[in-house]
C-alpha cells in the first residue's frame, strides 16, 4: 500500500512539474504529457481500490470454504441450482476437502 502511494505521489509531482514547464515554455505537448501522467496516477488509484475490494471478497470466499469444509468434516455441501426452494443438499463423500493454511 505504501509503495503504491509513493508511486502515485511521484506521478503527481512529475505531472505538476511537466505542466509548470509547459506554462513556462508555452508548449502544448508538455501540458498534454502532464495531463496524461496525472490521469495515469488517478487510474492507478482507482485500480488499487477496485482490486482491494475484490481481493477482500476472494479472501472471504476462501475462508468461507475452509469453514464449511471444517464444520462438515466428511460431508460435502452442494447447492442445487435447479431446485426452486434454494435448499442446500448434504451428501457423504470419502474424500475430505483440503484445508487452507
Amino acid at each position: 500500500m505504501i509503495l503504491i502511494l509513493i508511486i502515485v505521489i511521484a506521478l503527481v509531482a512529475w505531472s505538476l512539474h511537466l505542466m509548470q514547464q509547459a506554462v513556462d515554455k508555452n508548449e502544448f505537448s508538455l501540458m498534454l504529457a502532464g495531463t496524461l501522467v496525472a490521469m495515469a496516477a488517478a487510474a492507478m488509484m482507482a485500480v488499487y481500490f477496485l482490486m482491494g475490494d475484490y481481493m477482500l471478497y476472494v479472501r472471504e470466499m476462501a475462508n468461507r470454504g475452509v469453514l464449511e469444509s471444517y464444520y462438515t468434516s466428511t460431508s460435502a455441501v452442494s447447492v442445487n441450482p435447479w431446485r426452486e426452494t434454494g435448499t442446500i443438499d448434504y451428501y457423504e463423500t470419502s474424500d475430505r476437502a483440503p484445508l487452507l493454511p
